[in-house]
C-alpha cells in the first residue's frame, strides 16, 4: 500500500509539474479577443501571429497563447493593423463615415479646408459619429465669412475676386485665433481657392501658428509646371514661410499640385527636413483630382497649368466628359468635377515613397463623388502592395496609421495611443485579408464599399463586422486640442 501510495504521489506531482502554468493574461477574461491574427505594428515592426485581448476600449494583452474573452473572433490568416488615420477627409457626416469604416479608417480628420466656427462643428458630432473625427480651423471659411462670399464649402466670388482690406485680414485672424482657442488641430489653408490672399497674409498666419504651437495644413497657391505660377514655386513659398517662422508644415496632396514635378517637390521637402524643418506631405492613390468647377482652380489658364483639356474633365453628377459648351454651363451652375490629370507613374511613385503619407481628400455626397472617398486605403493594400508590389505591406500600414498619428502627437498627446498595435493603446483596429483586400469604387460608380476589410473596431467597439456596418453604435470620439 505504501508503494502504491508513493507511486500515486509521484504521479500527481509529475502531472502538476507538466501542466502548463497559465499567465496572468490568459487567466483574465477580455471584452474581445482577436484570435490567431497576424499582428502588424508599424512602430515596433512586430509581424507575428498573436492573440489580442481588448478591455475597456484599450489593447490589454498581446499574447502568443490563447486568451479568454466574452467575444472571441477567429482572425487566422487576417492582418490585425492599427486603424487607418485619414488626415484629409472632407466627408464629415454619417454617409462618409460608413464608407470610411468599410475602408478601414477609424479616424477621419478635416485638415485642409478645415472648419469655422470650430466649437459648434465639434458639438454637432459629439456622440453621433461612427468613427473618430476632428478638424483644423479654416482660413478659407474665415475669409468667406468676413468677405461675405456666397459660396458654401468653397468660395465662388468675393473671397476669390478681391484682396482683403487690412480690417478684414484682422477679422480673419481673430476668427482663426478663436478656432484655435476652441481646440482646432491647426490651421487649414487652401491658398489656391483664395488666390488674392497676399504672401504677407500667409506669412503672418504661419507666424501665428508657430506662436500657438500648431501645424499648417496647406493646399498650395498653384499647381502644375507653368512658371511663375508652378507647384515648385508654390512649395518654395510655404517652405520659406516655415523656415522664417519656425512653423510646422504639412503639404496636402503633393501629386495633384506638382504633377510631373513631384520628384523635384519631394526632394525639396526632404532637403527641408534634413535642415531641421518640420515638413510632411501626403498623397491619394488615384490619377484624378476633384474640386468645385466654379472655384478659382478652373480660372483662365487651367488647361496649360494641368496639361489637360475639356475631355479630361468628368462631371460628378452625371459622369459625362465635358466640352467647351458644358464646361461654361456647369461652371456657371456650380458643382463638382473630376480632373484626369495625374500620371499613373506619379501616383505609384508617391505611394512607394516612405516620406509620403496616404490621405484620401475624399467626399461623397448622396452616392456621388470621387472613388478616393470610398476606396483609398484598400486600393493601396490591394493594388500597390499585393498586385504591383510598389510598397511593402508594413510600410503601407505605417503610411496609413503611425505616420499620421505622429504628425499630430505634439499637438494632441492622445494620438500617441493611436496608429500602433501595442498594449495600452486605443483599440482602434482594422482587420483585413491581405489576399483579397481591394477597392471597388470607380469614377463611374464611386459609392461602392471596399472588399476584404473584415472587421473594424473603434475604441474596442465593432463598427464593421464580417464586412458589414454594425448598426446602432456610435463610438467615434473627438480628436481635439486641449486648451487652457
Amino acid at each position: 500500500m505504501k508503494i502504491v501510495g508513493r507511486v500515486m504521489l509521484m504521479t500527481s506531482a509529475f502531472l502538476i509539474l507538466m501542466t502548463p502554468v497559465k499567465t496572468a493574461a490568459q487567466q483574465v477574461q477580455y471584452d474581445v479577443v482577436l484570435a490567431s491574427g497576424r499582428v502588424m505594428d508599424p512602430e515596433s515592426n512586430l509581424d507575428a501571429v498573436r492573440y489580442v485581448g481588448i478591455r475597456d476600449g484599450k489593447i490589454a494583452a498581446i499574447s502568443t497563447q490563447p486568451l479568454k474573452g466574452r467575444t472571441v473572433i477567429d482572425v487566422k490568416g487576417l492582418v490585425i493593423a492599427p486603424g487607418f488615420i485619414d488626415l484629409h477627409s472632407h466627408g464629415q457626416d454619417d454617409e462618409n463615415y460608413r464608407y470610411k469604416a468599410r475602408d478601414g479608417v477609424t479616424t477621419a480628420l478635416e485638415m485642409e479646408v478645415g472648419v469655422s466656427p470650430v466649437a459648434s462643428w465639434y458639438a454637432e458630432r459629439e456622440g453621433k459619429a461612427l468613427i473618430n473625427f476632428g478638424a483644423t480651423v479654416s482660413h478659407i471659411q474665415a475669409k468667406m465669412t468676413v468677405m461675405k462670399d456666397t459660396g458654401t464649402f468653397l468660395p465662388r466670388d468675393n473671397a476669390i475676386n478681391r484682396v482683403s482690406t487690412p480690417a478684414e485680414v484682422s477679422q480673419v485672424t481673430a476668427l482663426i485665433n478663436q478656432g484655435l482657442d476652441e481646440g482646432a488641430l491647426g490651421i487649414g489653408f487652401g491658398i489656391n481657392y483664395v488666390p488674392t490672399t497676399t504672401r504677407a497674409e500667409v506669412f503672418d498666419l504661419f507666424a501665428l501658428s508657430a506662436k500657438r504651437g500648431v501645424a499648417n495644413y496647406v493646399h498650395m497657391r498653384n499647381a502644375g509646371a507653368v512658371e511663375p505660377a508652378s507647384g515648385v514655386g508654390s512649395l518654395q513659398e510655404v517652405l520659406a514661410d516655415a523656415a522664417a517662422t519656425g512653423a510646422s508644415l504639412h503639404v496636402v496632396h503633393i501629386t495633384s499640385m506638382c504633377l510631373r514635378q513631384t520628384i523635384t517637390c519631394l526632394a525639396m521637402i526632404e532637403g527641408a527636413r534634413s535642415h531641421g524643418l518640420d515638413v510632411t506631405t501626403e498623397a491619394y492613390p488615384y490619377t484624378a483630382t476633384q474640386t468645385r468647377l466654379e472655384s478659382a482652380i478652373y480660372d483662365e489658364g487651367w488647361q496649360e497649368k494641368f496639361g489637360i483639356t475639356y475631355k479630361d474633365l468628368q462631371w460628378v453628377t452625371t459622369g459625362e466628359r465635358l466640352t467647351a459648351e458644358t464646361f461654361a454651363r456647369y461652371r456657371k451652375e456650380g458643382g463638382s468635377v473630376i480632373g484626369h490629370a495625374i500620371p499613373e507613374e506619379i501616383s505609384r511613385l508617391a505611394v512607394a515613397d516612405p516620406r509620403v503619407m496616404v490621405a484620401s481628400d475624399g467626399l461623397i455626397e448622396k452616392g456621388k463623388g470621387h472613388p478616393r472617398g470610398t476606396g483609398t486605403f484598400a486600393r493601396v493594400l490591394g493594388l500597390y502592395v499585393r498586385e504591383q508590389k510598389a510598397v511593402s505591406l508594413m510600410d503601407a500600414i505605417r503610411k496609413m496609421s503611425l505616420m499620421p498619428a505622429q504628425r499630430l502627437e505634439k499637438v494632441v498627446p492622445s494620438m500617441r495611443m493611436k496608429g500602433r498595435v501595442k498594449v495600452g493603446t486605443d483599440a482602434d483596429l482594422t482587420i483585413f485579408d491581405p489576399a483579397t483586400v481591394i477597392d471597388r469604387a470607380t469614377f463611374e460608380q464611386p459609392a461602392l464599399y471596399s472588399e476584404g476589410i473584415r472587421h473594424v473596431l473603434v475604441g474596442g467597439v465593432f463598427v464593421v463586422r464580417d464586412e458589414k456596418i454594425v448598426e446602432g453604435v456610435k463610438p467615434g470620439k473627438a480628436i481635439r486640442r486641449t486648451t487652457r
